[in-house]
């Protein structure tokens, strides 16, 4: 049973998507993104509208006006994102009049969009708009301000900037778990850098997963719909009837990079959790559930005399995740979370992303067809329920960065011990070949167990060195040297 169960995670994880997925920049970054640590205020309180009977009858009848209100609304609080690289500086006044050189040694490479989230100047978009930038410009209503990096999520494709600015027009936000398939909603951003475009359309579904997003523990359950979004739409605002932001545009589906009929954005319920995050914390504090499910399909209905696909399936339990010491088991049927019913793996993904470390949640769920209940207190990335601080090592010598590898992560990849490579900059490292995001486990038999060794060893060592380790899937590797 486990290893049928498993096989179908292989198999859905493995599947591959008939057109191609393209998140909507406008040209690659090759520069290593600068991390900015911060300070700021905590985000200032602001009103989510939840499930209500108002809500319900006019959040999504078209007003009188059609889209005019809600465009008005939502254009103020949407900005355009411009990003640079470190070029060469100029040389001679020839390179300056002739090549159009610069004299900031900055070189333009792409452009995006962004929503002002608070009105002291927090602003989040993608975290592929920016990712490899040296230099942010954010504009906004003709006037132009330097960002400053305070946090980055890839496994939400989202980011939030800061520029120095006071009584900014913040948006609105309405809660998207109450945006029905079928609702209106407009994407706003600046498109092939037509600044403050507006187009229209519906919401076409929800919970679509495309596999885009990066980091180890994407998170996909993205809003699809039928309004235009094109390359530069990336970090702008979908938004509701009454101007009220649902959702981060995040990726189209399309064979040409351009818009061929539908677009995905990151919901906003999952954008207030990180962004929040982003600005107390700098790091997401991200919860587990300490185990992993998938969608109940007719394999699994058979396999387990099912009589109904609801919920979704158990198919893998962590060693010492919260769900074993919850009492789960694989094949458990998990049915809701909080008296909400769960229907699909991303809709399970999805609830427990707005939860944090050290939450206790209440699951129904199905074993040997009885129904039965319990408690499940969710834990962070090392399997406790304090707030997660990002220690990343860096040595100039080496010229990369390292971190030791969470609890949770050894469990999946099945390792005691082991340092990630997050980063190889300029060095005698990256002449090694391995490949950023490579974890490190041994070096000739020995095991690392934190960045400071690792370092301390490869500083030393002499003659011939075995670098033994995983990638990102699990696979073990290893390379062969002489010092």
């Amino acid at each position: 049973m486990k290893d049928s169960i498993k096989l179908i995670t292989v198999a859905l994880g493995a599947g591959i998507v008939a057109s191609v997925i393209t998140q909507c920049w406008d040209q690659p970054r090759e520069a290593a993104m600068q991390q900015v640590s911060n300070s700021y205020q905590e985000p200032m309180a602001r009103e989510v509208f939840s499930n209500n009977s108002a809500y319900a009858e006019e959040g999504h009848v078209l007003p009188k006006n059609g889209f005019v209100e809600a465009s008005r609304k939502s254009l103020n609080s949407v900005v355009y994102i411009k990003t640079y690289v470190q070029g060469r500086a100029v040389s001679s006044w020839y390179e300056y009049f002739m090549r159009g050189g610069g004299g900031s040694g900055y070189q333009g490479v792409g452009s995006g969009s962004g929503v002002i989230y608070s009105t002291d100047g927090f602003i989040v978009t993608n975290n592929h708009v920016i990712e490899g930038s040296d230099k942010i410009e954010v504009i906004h209503q003709k006037r132009t301000y330097e960002a400053k990096v305070i946090g980055t999520d890839p496994s939400t494709d989202l980011a939030v900037l800061k520029v120095e600015g006071r009584g900014m027009p913040n948006v609105e936000i309405a809660t998207s778990r109450d945006l029905p398939v079928g609702a209106y909603v407009l994407a706003v951003g600046n498109p092939f850098n037509l600044t403050s475009t507006v187009t229209a359309g519906i919401v076409s579904a929800k919970g679509r997963q495309i596999h885009v997003n990066k980091g180890s523990f994407p998170l996909e359950s993205f809003i699809q719909t039928d309004a235009a979004i094109n390359p530069g739409n990336s970090g702008g605002a979908l938004v509701d009837i009454r101007g009220r932001l649902v959702g981060i545009n995040s990726a189209i589906l399309s064979q040409t990079g351009s818009y061929a009929g539908y677009g995905f954005a990151v919901p906003s319920d999952i954008v207030t959790k990180v962004v929040d995050d982003l600005i107390k914390y700098g790091e997401v504090q991200k919860a587990f559930f300490g185990g992993t499910v998938v969608d109940v399909n007719e394999k699994i209905v058979k396999e387990l005399g099912l009589k109904a696909y609801d919920g979704v399936a158990l198919a893998d339990v962590q060693a010492n995740g919260a769900a074993k010491k919850a009492g789960l088991k694989v094949g458990d049927i998990i049915l809701d979370i909080d008296g909400l019913s769960i229907d699909s793996q991303a809709e399970f993904e999805e609830m427990i992303s707005y939860r944090s470390p050290g939450d206790d949640i209440r699951l129904t769920y199905k074993r040997a067809g009885k129904i039965q209940n319990t408690h499940l207190e969710l834990t962070n990335i090392d399997g406790k329920t304090g707030i997660v601080k990002k220690e990343v090592y860096a040595d100039r010598e080496l010229g990369a960065a390292f971190e030791r590898v969470p609890t949770v992560e050894r469990d999946m990849l099945e390792i005691d011990h082991g340092v990630r490579v997050i980063e190889i900059g300029r060095g005698w490292f990256r002449r090694l070949g391995i490949s950023e995001g490579f974890v490190i486990t041994d070096i000739n038999g020995i095991p690392i167990k934190d960045p400071e060794q690792l370092v301390d060893m490869l500083s030393k060592i002499r003659g011939r060195v075995i670098i033994e380790g995983v990638t990102a899937n699990g696979r073990r590797g290893y390379y062969r040297f002489y010092f």
